[in-house]
């Protein structure tokens, strides 16, 4: 384990990789879901609520982090009308699924319980920018993904005892981020479609007429 004040590092190496989304947004090269950065800033800073209230300490940094800059890029998105990704009604079904997950803290008012509905509603929220990452990648940039993973990976390595409220919300985004490098920088989707074209595309063996031709037919008189 490591020293529990690398999560300054982790915090800051997160938010180094928002910023970069946050200027291809501006820039409209990035173009992303509404629905789901709102989502993904209201649900963190809500497991941020709870952890520090729980008395989960410095380690809520990461957390911060988690929620705030997602809320910059949703900002991002109005400034630069060709940066927003078309949402459809699942999106908003989404959406609607995740409020609903955040609904159980409020009703119940638990610590294990908001941070499993904080997860499940930060989850339900990239259903959409998950499957236009696996469609369109080139929409998305791949430097806040990798930032998350450095951001939640060194919380993780900081942690001696494993909690529910310490270790489950930066967990989940480790393996959601670690998924959406993979998807997003190697461009997984198409090269997938590519090769299943080019499956498709490929020569057949053509099937030999046997029949026997003018050429094949022996001349008139010969033996």
């Amino acid at each position: 384990m490591i020293n529990v004040h690398f999560v300054y590092l982790g915090a800051a190496l997160g938010a180094v990789g928002s910023l970069v989304y946050v200027r291809d947004t501006l820039r409209g090269t990035t173009q992303p879901n509404r629905v789901t950065w709102l989502l993904w800033a209201f649900a963190p800073l809500l497991a941020f609520a709870v952890e520090l209230h729980s008395g989960v300490g410095l380690r809520t940094l990461t957390t911060f982090v988690i929620g705030f800059m997602p809320l910059l890029v949703f900002i991002a998105s109005f400034h630069n009308a060709a940066a927003v990704w078309k949402i459809r009604r699942v999106d908003y079904l989404c959406g609607a699924m995740s409020l609903a997950g955040t609904a159980a803290w409020l009703a119940t008012r638990n610590g294990v319980v908001a941070i499993i509905a904080a997860i499940a509603a930060d989850f339900l929220a990239g259903i959409p920018t998950m499957v236009k990452s696996w469609s369109n990648p080139e929409t998305e940039t791949v430097m806040s993904y990798i930032g998350a993973v450095l951001n939640s990976g060194i919380l993780l390595l900081t942690i001696h005892h494993w909690t529910t409220e310490v270790a489950a919300f930066p967990l989940f985004i480790f393996i959601i981020a670690s998924v959406q490098v993979v998807v997003v920088g190697f461009t997984l989707g198409p090269r997938l479609r590519r090769a299943r074209a080019h499956h498709r595309g490929a020569v057949t063996p053509m099937t030999i007429d046997q029949t026997p031709t003018s050429r094949d037919m022996p001349a008139p008189g010969s033996n």
